[in-house]
């Protein structure tokens, strides 16, 4: 075995209509994917961040992770406590670290995340890192919406953006 190479373990979240391929390293939750989306999709993703990475299914290891997110789903938790591991560029950690501060069950727009980020022409750019995040839900980025109050692309798709805000619309 490669000393540099790194085990990421894996499980698939089913809950509802969802099933979602979740996945962490040794520091923490590091991916979740788009309902519908395959293990190729998974595994492409994982060879462009992680030069030496083995996936191992490991549903026990992901235990704590999964039920925090089916409670999220369940309406019952509003916040997550365990650790998450995300790889971006500079840029795009900077807005993922920016959406973690947006409230549950509150909306901003993509250029008030680049004014927060004190960038405000920006905004361009902010939808190209936001789409980029790896950590749908936890890294909440169903929670940015157009200039105008639509609902806008989401990675996870349309269907699953929409029940994440009606969800936490419902709770707040």
């Amino acid at each position: 075995m490669n000393p540099n190479e790194q085990t990421i373990e894996w499980t698939v979240l089913k809950h509802g209509q969802w099933e979602l391929y979740v996945a962490k390293t040794n520091k923490g939750l590091c991916y979740i994917g788009s309902p519908g989306s395959s293990f190729d999709e998974f595994k492409v993703y994982f060879s462009k961040r992680y030069p030496d990475f083995t996936l191992a299914e490991n549903p026990e290891a992901l235990t704590p992770y999964v039920q925090e997110l089916v409670n999220y789903f369940s309406g019952t938790k509003q916040a997550f406590s365990l650790p998450i591991d995300v790889k971006g560029t500079p840029f795009q950690e900077e807005i993922w670290r920016a959406l973690q501060t947006i409230p549950y069950g509150e909306t901003v727009s993509y250029s008030e995340i680049a004014a927060l980020i004190n960038r405000p022409s920006a905004a361009r750019a902010v939808g190209s890192a936001i789409g980029a995040n790896p950590l749908l839900i936890l890294v909440p980025c169903h929670r940015v919406i157009g200039k105008n109050g639509a609902i806008t692309g989401y990675r996870g798709g349309m269907d699953l953006k929409r029940f994440l805000l009606d969800l936490e619309l419902q709770k707040t």
